[in-house]
C-alpha cells in the first residue's frame, strides 16, 4: 500500500509540474492582486504564493522582487520574523489559511455495527433465526412461536454491539495517538525573538530555522543557510537529494533536511501546499496486522477448519437420528412445523459450534492488548508509533543505547580546559569565576582566538528572548560551549557581525567535527575554524598556541601532552572537544571542502554531562531479565568506558571497542567478538547498523536500538524495534522509529519492555483460557450429538459462551497491566513457542476436568438431583449449561497466572477484569432465572445454584494442581 501510495505522490508531483510549465507562459505581469487582500494591506495572495513555490517558477519569483520582496508583500520582516499582534495573526489566518491538513472523516459507530453484521457465520445464524421465527408463527402463533427466533436475533445483537463498541473505542484511541504523534515544533522566529512554535500554528511570513534531520513544515523559500541538502524521496519517489540555495530557493512540505541549515521563509500551508494537496487524493490506512496477530489468525483458521468438520459431523448425526426416529415410526414423509423447527434447530447448532470453535477473539485480544499497552505507555512518556513495537518489544533480548541524552541527562557544562596547554578546573563556579579565572591565565590574543572560534564555528545561538533574558539555544554540547565564551566576555552578536562567513560545515557523525571559514576585517583575510572530537582535530594539528600566546610546532613532547590530557578528561567521564584554527593562504572558493589538516590547536575542553539518576538501577534489571544493554557512542573510549562502568553497562567479563577497529574485522572475529561488546565507542551510523544486523541475523537476538539524528535512520530501520528520542531526537530519527521515547530516559525504555512482555504474557493468558472454552464445546456438543442424538447446549447458550470468552474474556485478560515478576524472566526470543508446554498443560487439565463434569451430569444427572417429568430434561440441560458457564468464570481467574498458584495478587487492582466477571454472574443469573424462553432454560434451585458454583470453583485447586507438575 504504501508503495502504491508513494508511485501515486510521484506521479501526480510530475503531472503538477509538468501542469505548470505548460501555464507558464502566461506573463507575471498579467496578475492583479485580489481586492480582500489589497484591503487587507498585503500585496499578494495565497494561490499566486502556493504557485510560485509549487512550480518552481523563478520567473514569478523575480517579477515579485525576490524572496525579499515576497516578505514585504507579506507584511513581514526576512529578519525579525511576524509581529505576534493577535488581530494581525487572525487576519492573516484567514486569508492564507492554517497549517492543517483536512483529516479524514471520523467513521460513526454505526458504520462499526454495520461492519460486526457482515461475519459470516453470524450471517448464517440470521438467516437461521429468520427461518425459525416463520416457522415458529406459522405453526404455534404469536409469541409462543417466536420466542426461539428471537432469541437468536437478541444473542446475534449483544454480539454485534460488543462488538462494535470495542472497535469504535478502538478507533478513537489511535486517532488520539495519531494526534500525538503528529505534534512536532520548530524555531521561530517572531518579532525578532526567536523561539518555540506548534508547526500548526506557522502562517505565511514565518520565519523557520531548519537544521540536518528537521522536516520542512510547509512550502517555503530559502533565506540563507549553508550546505543545504534537502530529501525530497517522501514527495517525488526520486531518491536523489536536492541542493537547496538562493539560486534554487524552493522548499516543500514533508521533505527532509538531510544535511546543512538554513532559515526558510513560509509561503504556502496546509492544504494549499503541495503535499496538502497531494494528502487529500489519498487515504491513509491504518496499522497493518501485527506479526503475532498474522499468527494467531492462522492458528484461529486451523481451529475454524477443526470446527466446520465438528459442526458438519454433528449436524449429520443429528439429522440421521432424526430420520431413524421417523423411520422407525413410519413417519419419514409426513413433517411436522415442529420437526421443521428441530431439523432447523440443528442446522442452527452447527452454525453455532462454528462460531464458538472459530476464536475471533483472538485477533481482538492482540488489538485490546496492544491498544490498552500504547495508552499506558503515553502515560510512561513512550509514543508508539506502530502496534507491532508492543509485542515485539517483549521478545528484545539486546538494547543498543546511545549514551547522551538516553543515559546521561543531556544537561552539559564545561568543567575542565586544556587552553594554550594549560590545564585548568573550571567546574562548581559560577560563570562570571568561570570566566575570570580562565582568563587570568591565558594569553589575550588567546582569548579573542577562543572567542572567535567559539561564536563563529557553532551550530547554537544566543539570543534574547521576549522577557529581556538571554537564552542559548542548540545542542547541549553547542550551549556548554556557549556558555563558555560568554564567561570570557565574549559577547555572540557582536561576534558574528565582525566577520562575514563563507562557508560552513555543519557537525556529522562520520567527520565527527564542523568547521567554518571567515573573512577577518583587516585585509580580507580568510581563516577556518574546526571543533570536534579531540583525536580527530589534535590529528589535523601541526601547531598549537602555547602558555605565552604564541604559535609554535607540535612537537612530539607536546602531542604527548595532550592525548594524555585528552586521556584524563575520559576517565573522568568527560566528553571532550579540541577547538582549531588555520589562516588560509592563496584564496578559497566556497565550492571547496575546508582543509582537513594544516591546523593550530587552541585548547581542548572537557565537558560533562551526568549519568541519569535511576540508570544503574534499570541496567541491572534489564541484567535480570535476560536482556543485554550495550552502548553505542560516538564518544572517545575511555570517556564510554567510564560512563559504561557507571551506569554498570561495562563488566569485567565485557569488551569496549572503538568503531575503526571493529571495522577491520573479519567474519571469522566478528563472530568470537560481537557476544562480547558492551562498548562501542568513536561509531559510525554504519558501525552500529553492521553490529545491528549481525545481532539480528548471525545470533538471532531481538534488538533494539535508541537513535536521536538523521544518521541513526539505517540502524532503527534495520532494528526490530527502533527507539527514538523525543526531545534530542530529529524528524528524520523519530520517522524511522516504532517508538518515541519522550523524555529521552533509559528507564523509560525499560518500561516499554515492560509493558511488551505483559502483552506477550497477557494474550498467551487469553489464548490459554480460550482455548480450553474451544475444546471443551466442541467435544461436548459432538460427542452427545453422536451417543445421545441431541445437543445440550443450545444455539443461544452457545452465543452467550462465545460471547464470555470471545470479547469479555478479551477485555478481562488482555488488560492486566505488568508486574514486577515480568522481569524476573528471560525474554522469549525470536523462536519462543507462542502455546508453550505449560499453556497445553494447563488446557488439557482443565478440559479433561469439565468434560467428565459435564459427562456425570449428562450420564447420571435426573438421578443425582431427582428430575423427573416431562421438564426433567430442559432442568438437566439448564444444569450442564450453568456449570459450564461458572467453570469459565473461576477458569478466567486461574488464567490470570500461568504458573504462579496465587491468581488473586492484584486482581483488585484492576477493574476492568472485576467488572467482566462481575457482569458475566450478574447476566448469567439473568439468563438463567428471567430468560428461558429466549435461552432455552429454566430456574434452577439454591441447591443446584450452589452445586454450579461449587462446580466451577473446584477448578481452580485443580488449575494449582496443574501447575505444580513440570513441564
Amino acid at each position: 500500500m504504501r508503495r502504491t501510495n508513494q508511485e501515486k505522490l510521484r506521479i501526480a508531483v510530475l503531472v503538477s509540474k509538468a501542469a505548470f510549465q505548460f501555464i507558464s507562459g502566461v506573463s507575471p505581469s498579467d496578475y492583479t492582486v485580489p481586492e480582500e487582500v489589497k484591503a487587507a494591506g498585503y500585496e499578494i495572495c495565497a494561490d499566486e504564493l502556493g504557485s510560485i513555490v509549487e512550480s518552481h517558477d523563478v520567473k514569478k519569483l523575480k517579477f515579485h522582487g525576490g524572496v525579499e520582496g515576497l516578505a514585504g508583500k507579506l507584511k513581514a520582516s526576512s529578519t525579525d520574523g511576524l509581529s505576534t499582534e493577535a488581530v494581525q495573526l487572525s487576519q492573516r489566518q484567514e486569508l492564507f489559511g492554517i497549517n492543517k491538513f483536512a483529516e479524514s472523516e471520523m467513521r460513526g459507530f454505526w458504520v462499526f455495527v454495520w461492519e460486526a453484521l457482515q461475519d459470516m457465520t453470524l450471517m448464517i445464524l440470521g438467516v437461521c433465526a429468520f427461518v425459525s421465527l416463520i416457522v415458529g408463527i406459522a405453526t404455534e402463533g404469536w409469541p409462543k412461536g417466536s420466542h426461539d427466533g428471537l432469541g437468536i436475533v437478541a444473542s446475534i445483537l449483544l454480539v454485534v454491539f460488543v462488538t462494535a463498541t470495542s472497535d469504535y473505542r478502538q478507533s478513537l484511541q489511535f486517532r488520539d495517538l495519531d494526534k500525538e504523534k503528529k505534534k512536532i515544533t520548530v524555531q521561530v522566529t517572531r518579532n525578532g525573538f526567536r523561539q518555540k512554535l506548534s508547526i500548526y500554528d506557522l502562517l505565511p511570513g514565518d520565519i523557520v530555522h531548519l537544521a540536518i534531520g528537521d522536516q520542512v513544515p510547509a512550502d517555503g523559500l530559502f533565506l540563507s543557510g549553508f550546505s543545504v541538502v534537502i530529501d525530497e524521496s517522501s514527495l517525488t519517489g526520486e531518491s536523489e537529494p536536492v541542493m537547496v540555495n538562493t539560486q534554487n530557493p524552493f522548499l516543500m512540505s514533508g521533505t527532509k533536511v538531510q544535511d546543512g541549515s538554513c532559515k526558510m521563509l513560509i509561503t504556502t500551508v496546509g492544504m494549499r501546499t503541495q503535499w496538502g494537496k497531494l494528502m487529500a487524493t489519498l487515504t491513509e490506512g491504518g496499522d497493518d496486522e501485527t506479526p503475532l496477530q498474522v499468527k494467531l489468525n492462522g492458528v484461529a483458521t486451523i481451529i475454524g477448519k477443526i470446527g466446520l468438520f465438528f459442526a458438519v459431523v454433528t449436524f449429520a448425526v443429528l439429522v440421521q437420528g432424526m430420520f431413524m426416529r421417523k423411520l422407525s415410526t413410519g413417519t419419514h414423509w409426513i413433517w411436522s412445523g415442529d420437526e421443521a423447527l428441530e431439523l432447523l434447530e440443528y442446522f442452527a447448532i452447527a452454525v453455532t459450534i462454528v462460531v464458538v470453535a472459530v476464536p475471533e477473539g483472538l485477533p481482538l485480544a492482540v488489538t485490546l492488548s496492544l491498544a490498552f499497552a500504547m495508552k499506558k505507555m503515553m502515560n510512561d512518556k513512550a509514543l508508539v508509533r506502530h502496534l507491532a513495537a508492543c509485542e515485539t518489544m517483549g521478545s528484545a533480548t539486546t538494547i543498543c543505547s546511545d549514551k547522551t541524552g538516553t543515559l546521561t541527562t543531556n544537561h552539559m557544562t564545561v568543567v575542565k580546559s586544556c587552553i594554550c596547554m594549560n590545564v585548568q578546573d573550571v567546574a562548581n563556579k559560577d560563570v562570571a569565576n568561570k570566566g575570570s579565572s580562565l582568563q587570568s591565565d591565558i594569553p589575550e590574543s588567546a582569548v579573542k582566538l577562543l572567542i572567535q572560534s567559539i561564536f563563529n564555528n557553532t551550530g547554537g545561538e544566543v539570543v534574547v528572548n521576549k522577557h529581556g533574558k538571554t537564552e542559548l539555544l542548540g545542542t547541549p554540547t553547542e550551549t556548554a560551549i556557549l556558555e563558555l565564551g560568554l564567561s570570557l566576555g565574549g559577547k555572540f552578536q557582536e561576534e558574528r557581525k565582525s566577520y562575514k562567513v563563507i562557508k560552513v560545515e555543519p557537525f556529522n557523525s562520520t567527520k565527527k567535527r564542523m568547521g567554518v571559514v571567515i573573512e577577518l576585517p583587516e585585509g580580507g583575510r580568510l581563516r577556518a575554524h574546526t571543533k570536534g572530537a579531540s583525536e580527530i582535530v589534535l590529528a589535523a594539528c601541526d601547531k598549537v598556541v602555547n602558555s605565552s600566546g604564541e604559535v609554535v610546532p607540535l612537537d612530539e613532547e607536546s602531542i604527548k601532552y595532550l592525548n594524555t590530557t585528552i586521556n584524563e578528561f575520559a576517565n573522568e567521564a568527560l566528553r571532550t572537544l579540541c577547538l582549531a584554527y588555520m589562516d588560509i593562504e592563496g584564496g578559497f572558493s566556497p565550492d571547496e571542502a575546508i582543509p582537513s589538516s594544516g591546523f593550530t590547536c587552541v585548547g581542548i575542553v572537557g565537558i560533562k554531562d551526568p549519568v541519569r539518576p535511576g540508570v544503574k538501577e534499570s541496567v541491572e534489571l534489564c541484567r535480570r531479565a535476560g536482556i543485554t544493554v550495550r552502548m553505542v557512542t560516538g564518544d572517545n573510549i575511555n570517556t564510554a568506558k567510564a560512563i559504561a562502568r557507571e551506569c554498570g553497562i561495562l563488566t569485567d567479563d565485557g569488551i569496549a571497542i572503538e568503531g575503526p577497529v571493529f571495522r577491520e574485522k573479519n567474519q571469522e572475529e566478528l563472530l568470537e567478538l560481537i557476544p562480547k561488546i558492551q562498548v562501542m565507542a568513536r561509531s559510525s551510523p554504519m558501525d552500529k547498523h553492521t553490529l545491528v544486523k549481525q545481532l539480528r541475523t548471525t545470533f538471532d537476538e531481538v534488538v533494539a536500538v535508541t537513535g536521536d539524528g538523521t544518521n541513526d535512520a539505517p540502524a532503527l530501520h534495520e532494528a526490530d524495534i527502533g527507539l527514538a528520542m523525543g526531545i534530542a531526537g530529529t524528524e528524520v530519527a523519530k520517522e524511522s522509529a516504532d517508538v518515541i521515547i519522550l523524555d529521552d530516559n533509559f528507564s523509560t525504555i525499560v518500561t516499554v519492555a515492560r509493558w511488551g512482555r505483559s502483552v506477550y504474557i497477557n494474550i498467551q493468558k487469553f489464548v490459554q483460557f480460550q482455548l480450553t472454552v474451544n475444546v471443551v464445546a466442541l467435544v461436548v456438543n459432538f460427542s452427545s450429538a453422536c451417543l445421545t442424538g441431541s445437543a445440550p447446549l443450545t444455539a443461544v447458550q452457545l452465543l452467550w459462551v462465545n460471547m464470555i470468552m470471545d470479547t469479555l474474556g478479551a477485555l478481562a485478560l488482555a488488560t492486566e497491566p505488568p508486574n514486577d515478576e515480568l522481569m524476573k524472566r528471560l525474554p522469549v526470543g525470536r523462536r519462543g513457542n507462542f502455546i508453550t508446554n505449560a499453556m497445553w498443560r494447563n488446557i488439557l487439565g482443565q478440559a479433561v476436568y469439565q468434560f467428565i463434569v459435564i459427562w456425570i451430569l449428562q450420564a447420571k444427572g435426573k438421578s443425582m438431583f431427582g428430575l423427573e417429568g416431562p421438564d426433567s430434561t430442559l432442568m438437566l440441560n439448564t444444569l450442564i449449561f450453568n456449570c459450564f458457564v461458572f467453570c469459565q468464570v473461576f477458569n478466567e481467574i486461574s488464567s490470570r497466572e500461568m504458573e504462579e498458584i496465587d491468581v488473586f495478587k492484584g486482581m483488585l487492582d484492576n477493574y476492568v477484569f472485576v467488572v467482566v466477571i462481575g457482569a458475566t454472574v450478574f447476566f448469567q443469573i439473568i439468563i438463567i432465572e428471567f430468560l428461558g424462553t429466549f435461552a432455552s432454560t429454566t430456574p434452577l434451585t439454591i441447591v443446584q445454584w450452589i452445586f454450579s458454583i461449587l462446580v466451577g470453583f473446584l477448578g481452580m485447586p485443580i488449575a494449582a494442581g496443574l501447575k505444580t507438575i513440570p513441564v
